[in-house]
């Protein structure tokens, strides 16, 4: 008798774009590889999808799940994972920051039994709109609720790009799952390299919160940290601007919380300086890089979407790359504190405006900074001299300084600007004598080589806007590698982005994730 997986077969299919949007040119495709009628076909599935734009001729990689004669049992690729209430006497654990590592810890507290107390110094989503709003329209920056602090952290107004190289961590899996559990589409799961899109991420942050929530946990918005409790030797708990919270503690507060790390340096918890990365945000047209990116003076085509690009090279012994690469997006402003000069790229599901943007960074480690200052907050400080500094070459806004790409590098004035993306305006202004002097002149150096590999790269048409710092913690909270407690403070985890140990979305999901389960064998002991 044949068994129900004898119907179902896995194909690997190699096509031009136009095919790859056509389910009957599959479907013909499938069947000729197969060597069966096309009419057995019942369901056709594509798992897997990405793009070879190695050569002129760019193709689609596809695997396709193929369902033969029987009816599918189903269509979703999605596998819900459990979350049920929390027993009314369940031990608790506060989870400081709702950004990737924090929602996620919360919800693996409840798979656990743990019934977390989330709190999160910003507001929900949806009144972050208003003060982003703000902050374009008047160049006020509330320091508690920005693109970096309040309900989903830096990663709810992004691209929110799912693509890590963290795959030893944990089940990257299970973080797509959880995510389209709660709403975000199912190709996720299928695109080599998955995003979600800022107008989207809203609602599945909400819809997370909402699960925590039902399970029984708690999430405090407008509630800062102010300290840490601390009972013979251990930490029990946070102070905050709404009272005090007991129990074990997962640090999730992000790479831009600044006077978090203070607070840890008062209470004696041991951190030490991280190398960060520092440089611009590099915006060209969309239709510019679709040009370069897919080897055709028409663009993308109907079938191909907007291109991105990947950028690395080394000048003088420190890598310069591309980070955070928002084909079809737009640049914001993430200053977190009046004073401050930050940008960052983020963009909609559709991925749809005329322009590109990308991190253009360069490596900098302790060591390159200078040696007067060697306490565990020099990178941090490092950052804030720069961010100074590029806010104070303007007008007291968020007008960013900017430079053609071209001047840029030949080390001259832009007598005017290339139409931008960034809602608060720029100016022309030196940004290569803004940077610190290595990193201009590094930046230089791989923006020729960049373009000498990529021609039409390296144009009047881009447009350098500064300045990018943010791209990684300035400090490392040292933990246990096997406990993931705090070296110095038992009963703290640090978890995520802000606490140095993690890179993006799914890795700080995963790190929040791993916080949890230590939290949990904590509460056992």
């Amino acid at each position: 008798m044949q068994s129900d997986k004898d119907n179902i077969k896995e194909v690997q299919l190699r096509v031009d774009p136009a095919t790859a949007a056509s389910e009957l040119k599959l479907k013909g495709l499938v069947s000729t590889q197969l060597q069966i009628d096309a009419n057995r076909i019942t369901s056709l599935r594509i798992t897997r999808r990405s793009i070879d734009a190695r050569q002129r001729r760019v193709m689609v990689l596809l695997t396709v799940r193929v369902t033969l004669d029987i009816p599918p049992a189903t269509d979703s690729l999605c596998e819900p994972r459990r979350f049920e209430p929390v027993a009314a006497d369940a031990p608790e654990a506060i989870v400081v920051g709702a950004g990737p590592a924090g929602l996620f810890a919360a919800l693996r507290l409840i798979q656990l039994g743990v019934r977390p107390v989330l709190i999160e110094r910003g507001k929900d989503v949806d009144s972050r709109r208003k003060d982003m709003a703000e902050i374009a329209r008047s160049g006020k920056v509330d320091p508690d609720s920005n693109y970096c602090f309040g309900e989903g952290g830096a990663g709810t107004y992004s691209d929110g790009k799912l693509y890590t190289r963290s795959k030893k961590r944990g089940d990257t899996q299970d973080i797509l799952h959880i995510l389209c559990q709660h709403g975000a589409s199912e190709d996720i799961l299928v695109d080599a390299h998955p995003h979600i899109g800022t107008d989207c991420l809203p609602d599945i942050i909400k819809a997370m919160r909402q699960t925590i929530e039902r399970c029984g946990g708690r999430v405090m918005f407008g509630t800062r940290m102010t300290g840490l409790i601390i009972t013979d030797g251990k930490v029990a708990g946070v102070n905050t601007t709404n009272g005090d919270f007991r129990g074990p503690v997962i640090l999730a507060t992000g790479h831009s919380a600044r006077d978090v790390y203070h607070q840890l340096i008062d209470c004696g918890v041991h951190i030490e300086p991280k190398g960060i990365a520092v440089g611009v945000r590099l915006e060209h047209p969309q239709q510019l890089i679709d040009t370069i990116r897919y080897h055709n003076p028409a663009g993308r085509g109907k079938y191909l979407p907007p291109a991105e690009y990947t950028m690395l090279t080394r000048v003088d012994g420190r890598a310069v790359y591309s980070f955070c690469m928002c084909p079809g997006g737009v640049i914001v402003p993430a200053a977190t504190a009046p004073g401050e000069m930050v940008v960052n790229g983020m963009s909609a599901s559709r991925r749809g405006s005329r322009w590109a943007n990308s991190g253009m960074v360069v490596e900098i480690l302790p060591e390159d900074v200078a040696d007067g200052d060697s306490g565990p907050l020099k990178m941090m400080r490092f950052q804030q001299e720069i961010e100074k500094r590029f806010f104070e070459d303007g007008d007291g806004s968020q007008n960013a300084p900017a430079q053609r790409m071209t001047d840029f590098v030949e080390g001259r004035d832009s007598k005017s600007l290339a139409a931008s993306s960034y809602a608060p305006g720029l100016h022309p202004a030196r940004v290569d004598r803004l940077l610190p002097e290595g990193v201009a002149v590094r930046l230089r150096e791989a923006f020729r080589e960049f373009g000498k590999k990529n021609r039409g790269f390296l144009t009047a048409e881009a447009t350098v806007i500064g300045d990018e710092t943010r791209t990684s913690s300035p400090v490392r909270v040292t933990r246990d590698p096997e406990s993931l407690s705090s070296v110095s403070t038992p009963g703290l985890f640090p978890a995520g982005e802000g606490a140095g140990y993690a890179g993006g979305i799914v890795s700080a999901a995963i790190d929040g994730q791993r916080a949890a389960e230590a939290v949990a064998s904590y509460l056992s002991e």
